[in-house]
């Protein structure tokens, strides 16, 4: 991993907000509108007026939601709703939620990261990323000079040792928690002793770090600190920007890839605007490409269907809804279609090759269905909500720059498999990025729990 630091992090006095469970969210773009309104409503100090401020009529370049929240956090900090911690610290943070009816904790830990741009070092993107999310980003962080939200990183360690010395360093104190709109139970442990950070710098160094959620912003942060270096050196003689300086480095939670709370969850797909298709028409498109089985009718057979695609736990089975006839077909990529597939990815590696997500995307929707470009998908988590989206199509949700779009009926939708961490492992190591949304790490990291200071 590159180099960590433990940092003087900008936390909500207790005593002010009356418990941290009022003002965390989760991050911005997982927000649509309703949920903001709740978090709005739950707290006049909650954090998503900072990562998330609402539009308002009569905005402009100098009075806007990116300008309100920097005020809004000059503001708490003035009034000590904020204030600094007194020692540099890391922060542990570990998760308890529950899925599939059985319980977990995910254990890691926020530090101060050195920034390294993709392919320059030991930080390692696996997907694809959007210009629209990351300049949305950089206006908030030139208007609040602070992250808001850490990074998302996976570090291998077998023994996870890390997490080991931590679990020592807090054995006997009482954590800050906070349960989210989800029920998750987020507790956090500031540690200041200088031998434990001395160590588990030791323990970190030398491993890689896989960006397992927050691609944006950690590529904003890069280029916020370009921004900054550039402006420091106009100011200075040409003078590089201090090794020490904070916009060099960026807030990011570690998770070892063998601790026993991770948890991948897949993203499924909605699309409107492709081509009206039955079931019958969709598999004369995929041809030899696909080997097929027809499922059940309706929107509600989705959970049928997912939990015989889960039980193969093979990549290469998706199912996919054709609206006209609402019919869920199975489909399992064949040999002529792998072929075809290497064919049309020639620059990406077997694994890339192989993925439920690149067959899905590549293979049937840009060659296969040769979707149209107003085709783009909607992501959705739950097979609840691919239930809902099919019976009722959406009227409103946020794009990929936070910006409310409105939306309608779906006509096509996919179910497909995620990507493991040994995916991401591999695939990164191969310096190759997987289409946009093939993971969802469950449950997301919290922002409000400590802010990073860039300045």
């Amino acid at each position: 991993m590159p180099q960590i630091e433990a940092f003087r992090g900008v936390r909500y006095d207790l005593g002010h907000v009356g418990g941290l469970s009022n003002v965390v969210a989760p991050p911005y773009d997982v927000i649509g509108p309703e949920l903001q309104q709740q978090l709005y409503d739950l707290h006049p100090n909650n954090c998503v007026r900072l990562i998330l401020n609402k539009d308002e009529p009569g905005d402009d370049d100098s009075n806007n939601r990116y300008t309100r929240a920097a005020k809004l956090l000059k503001d708490w900090q003035r009034d000590r709703v904020l204030f600094t911690e007194g020692d540099p610290a890391v922060y542990v943070y570990h998760q308890t939620y529950e899925a599939g009816g059985i319980e977990y904790t995910r254990r890691g830990f926020m530090c101060r990261v050195k920034l390294q741009r993709f392919g320059e070092g030991d930080i390692h993107p696996h997907e694809e990323t959007h210009g629209g999310a990351k300049a949305d980003r950089l206006k908030l962080w030139k208007a609040c000079k602070t992250n808001m939200s850490q990074i998302f990183g996976l570090f291998p360690d077998e023994e996870n040792e890390a997490q080991e010395l931590l679990m020592d360093a807090i054995a006997t104190a009482t954590p800050l928690e906070a349960t989210d709109h989800l029920g998750v139970t987020n507790s956090l442990w500031p540690v200041t002793d200088v031998a434990t950070i001395t160590k588990l710098q030791a323990i970190m160094g030398g491993k890689p770090t896989y960006i397992a959620d927050g691609h944006h912003r950690y590529e904003t942060a890069c280029n916020y600190r370009d921004e900054v270096a550039e402006a420091y050196a106009a100011e200075n003689g040409g003078a590089t920007l201090p090794d020490d300086h904070p916009a060099n480095y960026v807030l990011m939670m570690c998770v070892s890839m063998s601790d026993p709370g991770m948890l991948v969850l897949p993203t499924h797909r909605l699309f409107r605007n492709m081509p009206e298709l039955d079931s019958v028409e969709l598999v004369e498109k995929l041809g030899d490409s696909f080997d097929h089985e027809f499922g059940g009718s309706g929107p509600e057979e989705a959970a049928a269907v997912w939990g015989m695609i889960d039980a193969e736990q093979d990549q290469g089975t998706l199912a996919l809804y054709t609206a006209k006839d609402q019919q869920w077909t199975m489909v399992t990529v064949s040999e002529k279609g792998r072929q075809k597939m290497a064919e049309l990815s020639s620059d990406h590696s077997s694994d890339w090759q192989g993925l439920g997500v690149s067959l899905l995307h590549r293979l049937i929707f840009e060659n296969l269905l040769d979707a149209p470009s107003e085709a783009a998908p909607k992501y959705v988590r739950s097979i609840e909500e691919v239930v809902q989206g099919l019976t009722h199509g959406d009227d409103t949700g946020r794009d990929l720059t936070g910006q409310i779009a409105t939306g309608g009926a779906f006509n096509l939708a996919a179910i497909v498999m995620p990507a493991t961490l040994e995916h991401i492992r591999q695939i990164s190591n191969h310096g190759e990025r997987m289409p946009a949304k093939s993971t969802y790490f469950y449950p997301k990291v919290l922002s409000g729990l400590v802010f990073n200071p860039l300045q």
